[in-house]
């Protein structure tokens, strides 16, 4: 992968000290753990950005089959799954 993009950023001396003492007890160049912070990052957002993409669109189907008549309401889930306890649990 190529490095050619120069990336600049201001912080309090104290952080970088800190930092760059960490990336040298790590063994590992300070750039090279920016970069691995950088990628983790936006890893950590695009599957947040999905995440919530999917639970909307659970919401948005709810929501429609509620509008359509064909939803449960609470208390005929919470019957159901007490059915579903008390049958699991005689089982045992």
């Amino acid at each position: 992968m190529s490095k050619q993009a120069v990336f600049t950023m201001k912080l309090e001396p104290e952080l970088r000290d800190q930092f760059m003492a960490e990336a040298d007890a790590a063994h590992r160049p300070a750039s090279q753990v920016v970069r691995e912070l950088m990628r983790e990052f936006v890893q950590r957002q695009r599957q947040a950005r999905e995440y919530d993409a999917f639970l909307q669109r659970k919401v948005d189907a709810a929501r429609t089959s509620m509008r359509a008549g064909s939803g449960r309401t609470n208390d005929a889930i919470e019957a159901k799954f007490a059915e579903r306890r008390t049958k699991a649990s005689s089982q045992a």
